[in-house]
């Protein structure tokens, strides 16, 4: 499957799907980003995708993106389908800045996985669900 990208920005490292490591891709700030305790920023990515019809990009933090920066996602997760598509779309990062952070260009602060769209279902409403019961939210790892 090949996918078309416009890259915003000259100044950041290319996109690369490297096989057998993981299936997620590193974005990289477009721009350098000073914010302060409790602020809020969209940083830019620096790239947009035509992505295919039935496709999605699901765009996450990295596992240290809190550590190094100190930055939230506020909507935990984005989802960009296949309409935002255009010459201007370009993805951002709604960042929420927890301590003052300095990003510099090229910096990696997300990650993302292109998947299809879930199929089609129907609900069935039942008074008792048969799989095995657990416990309730929470209740693994108690001893």
């Amino acid at each position: 499957m090949k996918i078309k990208i416009k890259y915003f920005s000259e100044n950041i490292e290319k996109l690369k799907f490297i096989d057998g490591k993981s299936d997620w891709i590193d974005l990289r700030a477009a721009e350098r980003v000073e914010m302060k305790s409790g602020d809020y920023k969209l940083i830019r990515l620096g790239v947009g995708m035509e992505l295919p019809l039935g496709y999605e990009a699901l765009v996450v933090p990295r596992s240290s993106t809190f550590k190094n920066f100190g930055i939230l996602q506020t909507n935990s997760m984005g989802v960009i389908d296949e309409s935002y598509c255009g010459d201007n779309d370009e993805w951002r990062f709604p960042a929420l800045a927890m301590r003052d952070t300095v990003i510099e260009v090229n910096d990696r602060i997300c990650q993302f996985r292109i998947i299809k769209h879930q199929d089609a279902f129907e609900f069935e409403e039942v008074n008792k669900l048969d799989g095995v019961d657990r416990g309730g939210f929470g209740s693994t790892g108690k001893n």
